[in-house]
């Protein structure tokens, strides 16, 4: 009997062997398929790749640490004891700054030069008299800025005289045009060689990142032991600490010049110096006078600062108040500098606006008008021999501020049942976010908090950022100054996070309003012009001495810049964006977490930069009002002259701003490896 096959059949006959074998293909596939898709995964979201590079990292080199040097505190091997080259240095100069060469023929002459300049300055002024001075500011704004800053200016003045500051409002202006004017000449030189230069940019930016990142407090330290107490000291730490923002704008305005134009004058055959003088400058002009603005308001800040080493003038009236807890002098003191500040912030920020070459009347006719002006009232002044502000025309608020203050001190320290005072509050936060803030960072291992570090900063920049925060973090180890300097990071975190809240809060509603952003900026403009110490004197009188008083300054300090960017990134989010999500039927609150937010990310980082930066600069002045940590470390080692304590603490608080700012300020690259 044959057998007659099918094709049916014989399709089933060859199938049916096969069909064993289809369950292992399929897993194969399947797990080619997962690979594919984890590598498609990583290489969408770059973070995760960061993440799990870093961990790759880890795993090979915190056993051999671990082992090495353990897992607790920094370890005392790594550390590097500089007391006795530092205490060497400090003996040496103590004993040979009043006999060697470098001392009489080269700073000896410097601080000479300095002295001499603000005396030629403050002589100036005197000779003007009030009248003179005031007429001569009010007619320079005038013709760069127009007539309302103009008022503005004649308002100013009159409140320094009559609260009774003339006298010490000219000699702080007399330190101020002498810093400002150094300041500025020495960061334009810096700015230009670096903006006309990469390589000369490469290797100042670093320096820049220090200088600026660095409080300055911490200034003062070597300035007052090379040049002693006094005028030049004062002079020169403001202008190391003003300059960066000047060096920095004028590189930014020489790199962005337009391409098409140096090119259409190099065509016509303008040498370098030609090019410089008739190109480059004139179309950075708005970055340069932008720095000039910049560089002013961080002089004015130092103002204070500087009494500390023996710079009179407002800044020792508010020094000499905080020592006495005298909130009426301090305030007293303190409203001529935020007149300053904003008369001098209007004037140089209408000079760089668009427009404003343009002349009032004309050209050097206005020029010669204003000069003709103010010499007709400096001699009508010494004519009738007022050259002084008139004692009668002074009005006394110390008393009355005085008494307001001991009204609040009086009512909040205690507070009500129930509800607690100032004093309840400011235990609180040291013992329910500071005290375990600070025990929780000291309790990481010294690797791991490496580890944290390096992933933050990766994560918004590139390695490079992150090597940078790392070593920025050993340095501190390696100085020895591990344990003290966790607690200062513990309560810089601590009132960045309550900053960073509140000022959320508030720019929200001012990005959604302009009539919340025109009664803010007042405000905002006060507090942000406010010199840092004039902060320490109403929070210790209500908080008393300690931590919480340092933190609740530095909040108050970082709050206004915080506000500014978060409301301008904002209000800079696309409209067409924000018009879509309506039109989808975004509620408010969808459209600022799920549109606004995001797209105003670096606006958002920025402000968290900002508040790091500026926190930081108020906590360490917080030594002087028992904030203890570094800031106590600065403030002994410049009352006691200890060069070794005093500088290594500088050191550290340099290292750690660099590692904040480095943790807080995403990178173009790190832009790129994120898209």
């Amino acid at each position: 009997m044959s057998i007659t096959t099918t094709p049916a059949d014989t399709a089933r006959g060859t199938a049916a062997p096969s069909s064993p074998a289809a369950p292992a293909g399929g897993t194969a596939a399947r797990q080619d398929g997962r690979a594919s898709a984890a590598r498609q995964a990583l290489r969408e979201r770059p973070a995760a790749r960061k993440l799990l590079l870093l961990a790759l990292a880890a795993a090979v080199l915190v056993p051999v640490a671990a082992a090495t040097w353990g897992s607790g505190a920094w370890p005392h091997a790594l550390t590097v004891d500089l007391s006795g080259p530092l205490g060497r240095a400090n003996d040496w100069i103590i004993d040979n700054r009043d006999s060697h060469w470098l001392f009489l023929y080269f700073f000896g002459y410097i601080s000479g030069g300095i002295i001499d300049s603000v005396h030629a300055v403050y002589t100036v002024l005197l000779a003007l008299g009030w009248a003179g001075v005031t007429a001569g500011a009010t007619l320079l704004a005038w013709r760069v800025a127009g007539v309302r800053v103009a008022v503005t200016t004649v308002v100013s003045f009159a409140v320094c005289g009559l609260l009774g500051m003339w006298v010490p409002t000219m000699r702080t202006l007399a330190l101020m045009v002498v810093a400002v004017a150094a300041s500025v000449a020495v960061g334009a030189l810096l700015g230009l060689a670096a903006g006309l230069s990469d390589r000369t940019f490469r290797a100042l930016r670093p320096v820049l990142d220090t200088m600026q990142s660095l409080p300055a407090f911490a200034y003062l330290m070597p300035v007052v032991l090379i040049f002693g107490i006094g005028v030049a000291p004062a002079v020169l730490a403001t202008v190391v600490y003003a300059a960066p923002p000047m060096a920095r704008l004028t590189a930014l305005g020489l790199r962005s010049t337009d391409k098409g134009v140096m090119e259409a004058v190099e065509s016509l055959g303008a040498t370098g110096r030609q090019r410089l003088l008739t190109a480059r400058l004139p179309l950075a002009r708005r970055e340069l006078l932008l720095g000039v603005n910049q560089t002013i308001m961080m002089a004015l800040s130092m103002a204070v600062i500087a009494s500390v080493i023996g710079a009179d003038g407002l800044g020792d009236r508010v020094y000499q108040a905080l020592s006495t807890v005298d909130v009426g002098s301090a305030l007293a003191a303190g409203i001529p500098i935020v007149l300053l500040a904003i008369v001098m912030d209007r004037t140089t920020a209408a000079a760089g606006a668009e427009g404003s070459a343009v002349t009032r009347i004309g050209g050097r006719t206005a020029w010669l008008i204003a000069l003709a002006g103010t010499a007709a009232v400096a001699l009508a002044g010494r004519a009738l021999s007022a050259l002084n502000w008139p004692d009668g025309w002074k009005v006394a608020i110390a008393g009355p501020v005085n008494d307001a203050k001991d009204w609040m001190v009086d009512h909040l320290y205690s507070g009500l049942p129930g509800v607690g005072g100032t004093a309840d509050w400011a235990a609180h936060y040291t013992g329910w976010i500071l005290d375990p803030l600070r025990d929780g960072l000291q309790a990481l291992p010294w690797w791991g908090a490496l580890l944290l570090v390096a992933a933050l900063a990766w994560l918004i920049g590139t390695w490079r950022t992150a090597l940078t925060a790392v070593l920025a973090l050993a340095a501190i180890g390696v100085l020895g100054r591990w344990e003290i300097s966790l607690d200062t990071l513990s309560q810089v975190l601590a009132a960045v996070a309550v900053t960073l809240v509140l000022g959320f809060a508030i720019a929200v509603p001012a990005a959604r309003s302009a009539r919340v952003e025109r009664l803010l900026r007042p405000v905002l403009d006060v507090c942000q012009t406010m010199p840092q110490f004039v902060y320490l004197i109403p929070v210790v009188a209500l908080f008393g001495v300690g931590r919480a008083p340092a933190a609740a300054a530095a909040i108050v300090y970082a709050l206004p810049a915080v506000v500014r960017i978060t409301s301008q990134g904002l209000r800079q989010v696309n409209p067409g964006a924000l018009e879509s999500a309506r039109s989808l039927g975004a509620t408010s609150g969808q459209q600022l977490r799920q549109v606004q937010f995001p797209l105003a990310r670096p606006q958002l980082l920025l402000a968290v930069n900002q508040a790091v930066v500026l926190v930081l600069s108020v906590v360490i002045i917080g030594g002087l009002v028992g904030g203890g940590a570094l800031g106590y470390d600065v403030v002994f080692g410049l009352a006691q002259g200890d060069l070794a304590t005093g500088l290594v603490a500088g050191a550290a608080i340099v290292c750690m701003g660099l590692m904040l700012d480095r943790v807080t300020q995403p990178t173009k690259g790190g832009a790129r490896e994120g898209a």
